[in-house]
């Protein structure tokens, strides 16, 4: 039976939200926090974290203040708060000096239920001097794996936000994050003074997304051949590693009949405001970009993420993988990956300005990710292992829909292994592989090296298979590319049974490039919403008109209502308020505001 608390918080997820149930762990969360528990939240990307914060800040006294690091997104969070009545506002650099005072009014005044502020912002003593003159429900942290300076996202000003245990500590605290590993997950408890609070590690699986990851031969054309293959039409992210290839790869797909737009740190900021404001208020654009772009964003119908580029961990493939289908409909994770990748991304720790132990800690998250891409087995198993979640075989990743072939590569890889050492381990990837490959070219012979024992002793073998031969020999942590300007290939220590034969090695078959066609399989634990012809009227009618109510409100066409949130109005064709309301995502402010528009366009239609 629910108690006082538990049934108005069902009551507001109804009401205000429009959701008739709580989903996996969010009844707990909202419980502990509600009744003034502190709690540490891992969920991942869609699975519904604001509502963890935002209900107990609507059931408690006060204004619940939220610490994100998302200054260009909190106009938005602020403009989906007020769809639904909730009362928000933020305080960040965009605004004036009198809107900033407005809003410190209302906090004060009581007149807000939640207020949004950068870290830097809350930690000035002016921020601080408010938050002690108002009533606080609670401190919401988000993003909270910004305190590990071993992530990816290191925001030094989280370090800083034990203040808030400090100096309020009788305020309840929730830190959420999408991504952390167990290592991350008691980083964030001991810099964030949460160690007393109660832990919820909801399931790292996203069973709608798709993973799967090709060996790179031309990975523009890879990526457009991806995009028309399978998303004509339909939103997604693009990553590449460096400023220069996002701007390209975007004009790339432009000239190929693809709305692609550049988003990357070096760009002014009125461009980059717009670029990212174009890609959540519009449908079927394709974001390209670093790394700059993405957290927080809340556009529900991604429908894929590409990388075009290793990722240097699998916290941050798994965070910008997340990103796609955060409305639980079918979403892809694509990345083509390449040799040149691994030497990339080696040089870029062993060039760091960090420290020894950084430099441990970051080659062993890039050991992982090569792990993931070299794995013969499923995908989706070897991800959720890495954050501490067992799994069976997902039947919907590349793996599992077309399994890799294997076999014995000892004898190859002893041939890798002694050519490297024949050339005194001083060449990088392509002089070693010409040597295997016995192939006369203008270094070889300068060096001598047509004298070698191991001249053309793998000529049966071409350089695409040699290049993923010695890319899962880096994997395996039996050679490693030195940062000198040649890309020298070294042998480990690891590599010495395997040259004496004491230590098979299984690799993973060359596999040539091809393009390949949607797959039919679902993905586990997935209900399709198929609709029928009548249904599809309704539901394209539905988003011409959000669009258009969109544009109205100036705010992205999901803050009015999410597709399936339209998809199941389109298959109930509710002809009254009343059979609206019991939609999933239709709250009360919604029907008031949009209720009536809604009914007359389904009773046209119908």
């Amino acid at each position: 039976m629910l108690d006082q608390i538990d049934s108005k918080a069902l009551d507001v997820l109804q009401t205000i939200f429009g959701y008739p149930s709580f989903r996996g762990q969010q009844a707990q969360i909202v419980g502990q926090v509600a009744r003034g528990g502190d709690a540490l939240v891992l969920m991942p990307t869609g699975g519904g974290k604001s509502l963890c914060y935002q209900i107990p800040a609507l059931l408690r006294p006060g204004v619940g203040v939220v610490v994100s690091p998302l200054i260009a997104l909190m106009q938005d969070q602020v403009d989906a708060l007020a769809e639904v009545g909730v009362r928000a506002a933020f305080l960040n650099s965009t605004q004036t000096f009198d809107e900033a005072m407005r809003t410190e009014r209302k906090v004060r005044n009581g007149e807000l239920d939640l207020l949004y502020v950068a870290p830097e912002r809350l930690l000035t003593q002016r921020c601080l001097e408010l938050l002690d003159a108002s009533k606080l429900a609670l401190f919401a942290i988000d993003e909270a794996h910004c305190v590990s300076q071993w992530g990816h996202d290191f925001r030094p000003e989280y370090m800083k936000l034990s203040v808030l245990h400090e100096r309020y500590p009788d305020v309840p605290r929730i830190a959420l994050t999408a991504t952390a590993d167990p290592q991350t997950r008691a980083e964030i408890a001991h810099r964030l003074q949460l160690e007393d609070a109660m832990q919820f590690v909801s399931s790292f699986d996203r069973p709608n997304i798709r993973y799967q990851i090709v060996e790179k031969s031309n990975g523009r054309k890879q990526v457009l051949d991806f995009i028309q293959d399978e998303h004509v039409g339909e939103a997604g992210i693009v990553y590449c590693l460096s400023r220069k290839k996002v701007e390209e790869t975007a004009e790339f797909l432009n000239a190929h009949g693809v709305s692609a737009l550049p988003y990357h740190a070096g760009m002014d900021i009125a461009t980059r405001t717009s670029n990212q404001a174009r890609f959540l208020r519009e449908d079927a654009i394709v974001m390209v970009a670093t790394i700059a772009f993405g957290m927080g964003i809340d556009k529900p119908d991604v429908r894929f993420v590409a990388h075009l580029d290793l990722p240097k961990s699998i916290e941050g493939y798994y965070q910008e993988t997340g990103r796609a289908g955060r409305d639980g409909l079918p979403a892809d994770a694509w990345m083509a990956y390449g040799l040149q990748d691994v030497v990339q991304q080696r040089r870029m720790i062993d060039e760091s300005e960090a420290d020894e132990s950084f430099k441990r800690v970051q080659t062993g998250k890039l050991d992982a990710m090569l792990g993931l891409c070299e794995t013969l087995n499923c995908r989706r198993v070897r991800l959720l292992d890495y954050f501490g979640q067992q799994s069976d075989p997902c039947g919907n990743c590349d793996t599992c829909l077309n399994p890799p072939v294997s076999f014995d590569g000892t004898v190859s890889v002893q041939k890798l292994l002694s050519a490297i050492y024949r050339v005194e381990q001083r060449f990088g990837a392509g002089h070693v592989i010409d040597v295997l490959r016995g192939t006369d070219s203008e270094k070889v012979k300068q060096w001598r090296h047509e004298k070698l024992t191991t001249f053309g002793i793998g000529s049966d073998i071409s350089e695409a298979e040699w290049r993923a031969i010695l890319r899962q020999a880096i994997a395996l942590g039996l050679v490693v590319v030195d940062h000198d300007a040649y890309g020298s290939l070294k042998l480990t220590e690891e590599a010495r049974p395997v040259l004496r034969g004491e230590r098979p090695v299984q690799l993973r078959q060359y596999q040539k490039p091809v393009k390949q066609k949607r797959q039919a399989a679902k993905p586990k634990g997935y209900v399709e919403a198929d609709l029928s012809v009548e249904e599809q009227v309704i539901f394209d009618k539905l988003r011409w008109w959000r669009v258009e109510t969109a544009r109205k409100h100036n705010v992205p066409a999901y803050v009015i209502f999410h597709d399936a949130t339209m998809r199941e109005i389109a298959k109930v064709k509710p002809g009254t308020l009343d059979e609206l309301r019991n939609v999933s995502g239709v709250g009360e402010k919604k029907l008031e505001t949009y209720g009536e528009e809604i009914v007359s366009l389904i009773v046209e239609l119908t």
